[in-house]
């Protein structure tokens, strides 16, 4: 038996996040500069976690984001960043390119909300989540193969003895003090949304102390950051989850010091 930490962090801001364009997996676009500010952020506030792990998305937004993560670490700096499609954003079909605006009307017209709307060549929410699904299952047989005869958890490079130092709700380790094994996921903000509704309705992750669904599932900002940890135990078909819980979602903390604007960034989808 062992437990694992997975940090989810979305994208920095792109250009056409900033003009409430769709992205999703046809429109391949670079971090803006408040983008590339905002990985800064994130990266120098998740800086001394000692990450095993690190996967991202292989579109260039989530790459370079992670990439700047990586860099501002003061321990996974060389750590092998994993290119993974199956962490790309979901696929919005004829809408990609498109104002937002236009696939809410679409949506209206179809009589459908907007997140639960497909557009024609798009993929549905449950694709997106098979999608995770597969990325988890691999994460945790891999993770077990390598980690699970450990032992009781240690703090890695000192993540854990730093956490139990600092006072519960906002800082970056919170978390980790319960977790041997530490994996970063750069990903995309409608793909996090599907993976947290999954985390939470489908494996029953306990919520945080106090919090409210509406908080954990409002929007993930640019940079905004979850974090879950899991506890797996071996069996003969593979490792099985004994239990999970959410340490916070869609935090965004780092951004404090940017401008109202750089805050912004894009509303979840792209």
């Amino acid at each position: 038996m062992f437990t694992l930490s997975l940090t989810l962090v979305r994208h920095g801001e792109t250009q056409y996040n900033k003009e409430k364009l769709l992205q999703g997996q046809g429109v391949d676009t670079p971090l803006s500069e408040t983008g590339v500010q905002q990985a800064e952020a994130v990266g120098k506030y998740l800086r001394d976690i000692a990450f095993n792990y690190v996967f991202s998305s292989n579109l260039q937004r989530a790459i370079h984001t992670a990439e700047i993560i990586r860099r501002n670490n003061t321990h996974c700096s060389g750590t092998e960043m994993v290119l993974d499609p199956l962490l790309r954003e979901r696929g919005f079909g004829v809408a990609e390119g498109h104002p937002k605006e236009h696939l809410k009307n679409m949506a209206n017209a179809a009589g459908q909300s907007c997140r639960d709307y497909t557009p024609p060549g798009g993929e549905t929410l449950d694709q997106v989540k098979l999608r995770f699904k597969k990325f988890l299952k691999a994460l945790f047989q891999q993770l077990s193969d390598e980690h699970g005869r450990a032992g009781a958890p240690e703090a890695a490079n000192g993540t854990a003895a730093a956490a139990s130092e600092r006072a519960p709700g906002g800082s970056a380790e919170d978390g980790l003090q319960e977790a041997s094994v530490h994996a970063l996921v750069v990903s995309h903000g409608a793909y996090i949304r599907v993976a947290i509704k999954h985390l939470l309705e489908d494996l029953k992750s306990s919520l945080p102390a106090g919090a409210k669904m509406s908080q954990v599932f409002s929007p993930c900002p640019n940079t905004g950051i979850s974090r879950f940890v899991f506890t797996l135990s071996p069996s003969e078909s593979g490792p099985v989850l004994s239990a999970a819980r959410c340490c916070f979602t869609n935090r965004k903390e780092h951004l404090g010091n940017l401008t109202a604007a750089e805050k912004c960034g894009g509303k979840e989808m792209g």
